[in-house]
This record gives structure tokens, C-alpha cells and sequence, in this order.
């Protein structure tokens, strides 16, 4: 059934601001989003998103948030211009992940995350990349009985900093400060770049450019292997071991070192 609604009125998918006001914030906002939707790439119904407008209350297009980042359970993973509650199953984001900013920061701290909470959002997160607006640099909550709850930033033994959400079972982590960010800054918090590790397995979640360099590199060692194998081949059968033996040493079958041992 149409509603009535759907023609009278226009829900815009921008309000024709940037994006974002630095590098830093456009770099971790992109970072995450792609990192997030890589990490759920085989479930189809996880939708991730940022910097998209949610409208939440049909017929009103002034109720409406715009998340950095922000992840849905439960809704079929597709493209969308912007994100309508009541034709997606009143379906709300289970996680979303602010950039904190100094044009943002009395909204990620006060407005955002009450609007949050009462739309029933599970976890708010809020990150500052430059580390100028937010003690300590990464925040997270867990909304209990209406209201939004601290998780504790845990400090793991390397000085990593770590939350870990529990909506999304992955780890929001700051690497330790290294010695040249040390004897750069004289006071206050040393910025800490953020990064998402999955916990089941200890690895980072990457973005496209990443992944994509790290099968590049996966790749040339297979291929460095292979060439290795290919040398070790006559070398050893000019030491006097048999084909049988060769092919235990490289774990290589029998056939594919008679393939490459020189021919009389």
C-alpha cells in the first residue's frame, strides 16, 4: 500500500554541506565504513553505512540524523540514497560511530546521543582523530534501560587502548603512542590513530586499498615460492635425491618434479 505520504512530500538526501571539515575525519570516516562493510561483506542482511541521512518519522522530514558511521541488523544489504525507518521494518541502526570534530562536538556529546537512545540505538561510539575535543579520544556506550552507559576503555599490557562492542563483537582500539608522537606533543592527549580488530582471530580490519595490497603481497610471496621451489628442483636431483625424495622435501607431487628437472 502507497502511503500517504510518498508523493506529497520530498525527503532530501543532503543539506548541501561538506562532508566533513579535515582530512582526518573524512580518512577515518572512510576507513571505518569500508573496513566495517569488508568485515560483514557475507551477510546479507547487515547494511553499512555513513553520512547518510536516516529519517525516522515518516511524513516528517525534519526528523532526521545523519551518522558518521553506522551498522543495521536485520535489512537487506543494498544501495540506498537515503534511509526511511518505516520502509526498512522500523529497523534503526544497532551501532553508530561519531567523528568527533570541533563544528560537532556539542551535537556528538549532548543532541546525537540522546535522539540515539531514544530511537533505540544499542551502541554510540565517538572517536577524535586529532585528539583536541574528546578525553579520553575514544568513548563508547551501551544503551541501558533508555540511557546510554559507559563501556569501559580497557588498557591492555602494550599500552594499547581498547573498547570493545559487543552490538558488532569487534575491538575499537588506539595503538600506544609511538617516540616520535612522544617528543612531538608537550601537553595534553598524544593522538592515537583508531583501528578495528577482530577478536576471534587478533587480526585489523582493513579498507579496500588495504586488502587490496594485501593479497598483492600474498600473491608475490605464492609467487616467490613457487620460483624457489622451481630452482630447488635440479639442485637437489644434481645432489642425487630421487624424484620421490624431492617431492617430500618441497611437498611437491612426484609429477610435478619430473616436470621440472632438466631433461637429457
Amino acid at each position: 500500500m502507497t502511503s500517504q505520504f510518498s508523493t506529497a512530500l520530498h525527503y532530501p538526501e543532503s543539506d548541501g554541506q561538506p562532508m566533513t571539515e579535515s582530512d582526518p575525519t573524512r580518512d577515518y570516516l572512510t576507513y571505518c565504513v569500508e573496513a566495517l562493510k569488508l568485515f560483514f561483506q557475507s551477510r546479507s542482511q547487515v547494511y553499512v553505512s555513513g553520512n547518510l541521512f536516516i529519517y525516522y518519522e515518516e511524513g516528517n522530514p525534519r526528523k532526521v540524523v545523519s551518522p558518521d558511521v553506522f551498522v543495521v541488523f536485520g535489512v537487506i544489504k543494498r544501495q540506498r540514497r537515503v534511509y526511511k525507518t518505516w520502509e526498512e521494518g522500523g529497523k534503526v541502526p544497532a551501532f553508530v560511530l561519531e567523528i568527533t570534530s570541533r563544528t560537532t562536538r556539542r551535537q556528538d556529546e549532548d543532541s546525537k546521543p540522546q535522539l540515539y537512545a531514544q530511537l533505540g540505538v544499542q551502541e554510540y561510539f565517538q572517536y577524535d582523530p586529532t585528539g583536541d575535543y574528546l578525553v579520553p579520544q575514544l568513548k563508547g556506550f551501551t544503551l541501558v534501560d533508555g540511557s546510554y552507559v559507559p563501556i569501559p576503555l580497557a588498557e591492555k599490557p602494550d599500552g594499547k587502548l581498547m573498547i570493545h562492542s559487543a552490538a558488532l563483537d569487534l575491538d575499537f582500539c588506539l595503538p600506544p603512542p609511538d617516540s616520535t608522537a612522544l617528543t612531538v606533543v608537550a601537553q595534553g592527549q598524544i593522538p592515537r590513530p583508531l583501528r578495528l580488530f577482530d577478536p576471534k582471530t587478533g587480526e585489523k580490519l582493513t579498507n579496500y586499498a588495504e586488502s587490496v595490497e594485501a593479497r598483492n603481497q600474498e600473491r608475490d610471496r605464492a609467487e616467490q615460492a613457487e620460483q624457489a621451489q622451481r630452482a630447488a628442483v635440479p639442485k637437489l636431483a644434481a645432489l642425487g635425491l630421487s624424484s620421490e625424495q624431492i617431492a617430500d622435501t618441497l611437498g611437491l607431487t612426484i609429477e610435478a618434479v619430473e616436470q621440472l628437472l632438466p631433461t637429457e
